[in-house]
């Protein structure tokens, strides 16, 4: 049954309807209705029930220059197509690989960026009832199947991705709470494993796989309380995500196995987060309807964002639109065409080449910088939403001169090189401690909080109980792939670790998780549980470093907020010449940036051809 009046709340006539393009301060955006993917029958799938559509791309770098590849799933089925984008109409009568899968459904997928070529790529597959596949959709093989007896984990995958750097390194995430690190080179064993204590903190334990040889899971990671919603490696991989339906976010030292900083949402569960090019801030989305921005070297809430009328399902940063600007006019010395052609440069490399200016703010170069970071949000209300977090936001105490909000998109390529920016404080913190209370400045914001200048202020408006009454899920979106960095080397040596600590007898069973969102299940006899029960109680946290009152940090307003689908959104990913988002009816739709049309707006507008019923 479609939804098609969820973001008319309120609203008349064209509120309700479809928006085919958008305009921002770069220019328009236009919805490329032949670029559009789905089942072949081009049919409006009946979500009701179904897990949320995702999308994953990967670019398998053949000769032909049409190198891009597409994986989604529908209900119980998997597709696989050459990706044209802006370049030319979608063919869905001739996918490249095509499954139906019984008893189950896909949940989510990736591609291993570093091992694909044209002639093979590997796609790890989770799916509702526990299990993940290894795929080559090229090949159209089946690789390996774990998990395969239920024996490891029995509740629906949420989050599957591939360690950066790493040909055989995976992590999983499912909605028992928990997470596994997986090596493609070992068996998962006939029998269910045993588990010894490696590291625990507040809320979270970490323990090893206890066996004679060498079996997966090699980790198994136990997190906060109810599902774990999503996950997400830092740019350079060395620091992990992840969001629950507790609300927390919580950041980890991925090799050290120790807790960086905890967020937690102003209202129920978050469902999705995403990293900043340079790793220094995280956006997390949930059942508050708010898009916040927590600062990784502060580790505190330094904005909200307020556009969404529903549960935002995922949130992503444009590496694109994202702008660093050196104030030294020397900077950018040359003619047009020198800056134009270094900007198509960037835009080539455009992960490592975003990542490495922007990481030079670590410098201990002082000069003065203009900073615009882009990143935008979908959610279950059918609206797309796109957010500029600027200077006034980030700097707060910095001269108004030096604040600029404008968005330097330079051909939706990646911005210039050279950038540092000035950072107050530099503190950070290990073993499972928040550090937002060490962090100096937290109570020095203007008492006059700055906006996103981009459309009339407006009251900050909380968000009620209403939300528990709105549907479904949510929470399936991939990310942006940015995952180009080196793995930190430590992680492999969790394969062999010797176990010797055995005062530490851990009996773990499945326990039973409650998965209403903020409460913690009093039945624990956990110790650790029972503890951390006080400390993130919601009425607790509210007005604290961990929840900031709406009052008390600046509310971002979008640039746009359009309604784009009749049904809820599920994935929004950003790519050089387009912005990709998708329904859960199972369409798939790309929008092209300002300028980059190209040869699809001349083509002949009849409609490509319909294919065959599934």
């Amino acid at each position: 049954m479609l939804i098609s009046k969820m973001a008319a709340e309120g609203g008349g006539k064209e509120m309700n309807e479809i928006k085919t393009q958008f305009t921002t301060r770069e220019g328009v955006y236009k919805l490329l209705t032949h670029s559009e993917y789905s089942r072949p029958n081009r049919v409006p799938f009946n979500s009701q029930g179904s897990n949320p559509v995702n999308v994953s791309f990967v670019n398998v770098n053949d000769q032909s220059g049409n190198g891009d590849r597409i994986c989604f799933n529908v209900g119980r089925e998997l597709y696989f197509y050459i990706y044209k984008g802006v370049r030319k109409a979608a063919d869905l009568s001739k996918p490249i690989d095509k499954r139906i899968y019984k008893g189950t459904q896909p949940t989510c997928h990736d591609f291993n960026h570093l091992t694909a070529t044209a002639e093979s790529v590997s796609l790890l597959v989770g799916f509702s009832a526990g299990q993940v596949q290894l795929i080559d959709p090229i090949k159209k093989e089946t690789s390996k199947l774990f998990n395969e007896e239920r024996l490891i984990d029995k509740s629906r995958v949420t989050c599957v991705k591939w360690v950066p750097g790493s040909e055989s390194l995976f992590l999983v995430s499912h909605a028992s709470g928990n997470m596994y690190l997986y090596n493609v080179e070992h068996t998962c064993g006939t029998t269910a494993p045993h588990y010894q204590l490696l590291k625990q903190g507040e809320n979270y334990s970490v323990h090893t796989c206890k066996s004679k040889s060498t079996r997966n899971p090699l980790l198994k990671w136990t997190v906060g309380e109810g599902a774990l919603n999503e996950f997400a490696f830092s740019p350079d991989g060395k620091f992990l995500a992840c969001v629950s339906q507790d609300g927390f976010l919580r950041v980890f030292n991925f090799d050290a196995v120790e807790l960086h900083g905890t967020m937690k949402s102003y209202f129920g569960g978050l469902l999705c987060v995403c990293w900043s090019p340079d790793g220094k801030y995280i956006v997390a989305g949930g059942e508050d309807d708010l898009v916040t921005v927590w600062s990784f070297l502060d580790c505190r809430v330094i904005a909200r964002g307020h556009g969404h009328k529903s549960w935002v399902s995922v949130v992503a940063f444009d590496h694109y639109t994202t702008s660093v600007e050196e104030s030294d006019p020397m900077e950018f010395s040359g003619s047009d065409e020198d800056f134009q052609d270094q900007m198509i440069h960037f835009g080539r490399d455009r992960a490592n080449s975003t990542q490495s200016r922007l990481s030079k703010r670590n410098s201990t170069d002082s000069r003065p910088v203009s900073v615009t970071y882009r990143f935008g949000s979908v959610g279950q209300d059918t609206q797309l939403c796109l957010w500029d977090l600027t200077e006034d936001i980030l700097f707060p105490h910095l001269p108004l001169s030096r604040t600029r909000t404008h968005t330097n998109v330079m051909n939706a390529t990646s911005p210039p090189a050279g950038a540092t920016i000035i950072t107050n404080t530099s503190s950070n913190t290990t073993n499972g401690n928040n550090s937002g209370a060490n962090t100096p400045g937290i109570n020095s914001l203007s008492t006059t909080l700055p906006r996103s200048n981009s459309l009339p202020h407006s009251a900050a408006t909380t968000t009620t109980a209403n939300n528990t009454n709105k549907a479904g899920g949510g929470g399936g979106g991939i990310g942006t792939g940015i995952m180009d960095s080196a793995i930190a080397t430590g992680v492999s040596k969790f394969a062999t670790l010797s176990l010797h600590d055995r005062k530490e007898r851990h009996h773990e069973k499945d326990h039973k998780r409650n998965h209403s969102m903020g409460h913690i299940s009093s039945k624990s006899s956990d110790k650790l549980n029972l503890l951390t029960k006080t400390k993130t109680d919601p009425a607790k946290t509210l007005g604290t470093l961990l929840c900031p009152r709406m009052e008390d940090v600046p509310l971002l307003e979008p640039l746009i907020c359009k309604k784009i689908a009749h049904e809820r959104l599920t994935v929004l990913i950003f790519l050089e010449d387009c912005l990709v988002t998708a329904c859960q009816e199972g369409f798939i739709c790309t929008w092209a940036r300002p300028g980059k049309v190209g040869l699809l707006s001349s083509q002949n507008q009849a409609s490509s051809p319909s294919g065959t019923v599934v």
